[in-house]
């Protein structure tokens, strides 16, 4: 092989080991943007109210948190649209009433706190909601 073929090869290999390396920290980067997983908030909130986290219901579903009286979703102010479809699930299966715990971890979130509320109040729907921040809260 000559000299000049290696040498291409030898570029070809370190630009894509490169770009490899460029994926993996933009990924990282990504997933850090959260202070703590879901799964951290829903823990913590479900002890503190002594309920049963990961509940699985018939239809294989999981509750976030089950109390003797509240069927709880758990999450990320970003997904405050999709929590009030999964708090009536969970009540419907539980024949619990449904609740949110809505995670508050950066400053500006509250922005979803108040669209959650605003549609509950607006459609009078059952659901009682709750915030969760980081310990310190947000920041």
């Amino acid at each position: 092989m000559k000299t000049d073929q290696r040498r291409g090869y030898l570029v070809k290999y370190l630009i894509c080991l490169f770009g490899a390396l460029l994926i993996v920290l933009f990924v990282s980067v990504a997933n850090a943007k959260n202070l703590h997983l879901e799964k951290f908030y829903q823990e913590r909130w479900c002890t503190e109210n002594g309920g049963e986290t990961e509940k699985v219901f018939p239809d294989k579903t999981r509750c976030d948190c089950l109390t003797s009286s509240h069927a709880i979703e758990v999450d990320r102010g970003a997904n405050w649209a999709q929590s009030i479809g999964q708090a009536l699930h969970y009540s419907l299966q539980s024949g619990k009433k449904a609740d949110i715990v809505l995670i508050l971890e950066k400053p500006g979130d509250d922005r979803y706190w108040d669209r959650l509320n605003k549609i509950i109040e607006h459609f009078r729907l059952p659901i009682d909601t709750w915030i969760t921040a980081p310990p310190g809260g947000p920041d």
